[in-house]
């Protein structure tokens, strides 16, 4: 048994957003290294094809893997998809959030129905499965808790007004989370993976304005990731106890930026590749 497979083996995961992307590459991985692999979503097609491919992934024909349809920004189905969880493999050992999404656009054209869906898929859904998975994890005093934000979740990015300030919720949600269930045993980790090769990228890549393409373009160094790499990073990274987790070089570097210089450099060079997309 490897190291990576020590850690994750035998522990009982629920993924939400496990249907697809980076949730779905995480939930192979998972399976591979032993994990009882469980998938949340609302798109039961979806999930029934995910389901086969963790499957196939799996370390043992003993390992025990499900689906949760749900719409998890909804408080009741949120806590019934874990206490189906429960009911099957046990209490969770490791909740990961990973069910997101995301609609660019200037702020004057979204619409209020795209903020609210924005803090009800990112933010919401992530503080109702915690809520519900917390009382079984207190009571154990065990367990490890995986929010997947972004980049955006820290870095404000033009065109992003409804996506960033999801995700900047979430990030603000596992930083007061992490002190609070330090004293209980469970860890919290906090993601902030770049752009990734996935069907939501090529979702939002219909809607970007003009200057959010050019600030990718003059801040990215690397192509997207695959959902594999980051997903990869994101467990590696984890498992070694990491609080802040970034997957990919991007990631690190902009973070260091943004909070190492000076604001005023940091917003100087943003507003001029904008600008060069304005033109």
């Amino acid at each position: 048994m490897t190291q990576s497979n020590a850690y994750w083996y035998n522990k009982v995961v629920l993924v939400t957003g496990g249907s697809s992307g980076i949730g779905l590459a995480i939930a192979r991985l998972l399976a591979a290294h032993g994990a009882h692999v469980w998938l949340a979503s609302r798109r039961r097609a979806a999930l029934e094809s995910a389901l086969e491919q963790v499957e196939a992934a799996r370390h043992s024909s003993m390992q025990r893997c499900g689906i949760l349809q749900a719409d998890l920004s909804v408080p009741a189905q949120a806590s019934e998809a874990v206490s189906k969880v429960i009911e099957a493999s046990g209490p969770p050992d490791v909740i990961i959030n990973s069910a997101g999404a995301a609609h660019p656009g200037y702020v004057q054209d979204l619409s209020l129905d795209i903020f609210r869906w924005m803090m009800d898929v990112n933010y919401f859904a992530t503080v109702h499965v915690v809520k519900a998975a917390l009382p079984a994890m207190i009571s154990r005093r065990s367990g490890h808790i995986i929010n997947i934000s972004s980049v955006v979740g820290f870095f404000g990015v033009f065109g992003y007004t409804a996506y960033a300030g999801s995700k900047f919720a979430v990030a603000g949600f596992s930083e007061a989370l992490r002190a609070e269930l330090k004293p209980h045993g469970i860890r919290v980790s906090l993601a902030f993976p770049t752009d990734t090769n996935t069907p939501q990228l090529a979702y939002e890549n219909q809607y970007k304005p003009p200057e959010t393409k050019a600030l990718d373009d003059g801040l990215q160094t690397t192509a997207a990731l695959s959902a594999e790499k980051v997903a990869s990073a994101i467990l590696h990274q984890a498992e070694r106890g990491h609080f802040l987790i970034f997957p990919g070089s991007d990631a690190r570097v902009l973070y260091l930026l943004s909070t190492k210089l000076p604001k005023s450099l940091v917003y100087t060079v943003v507003d001029w590749f904008t600008m060069r997309g304005r033109k």
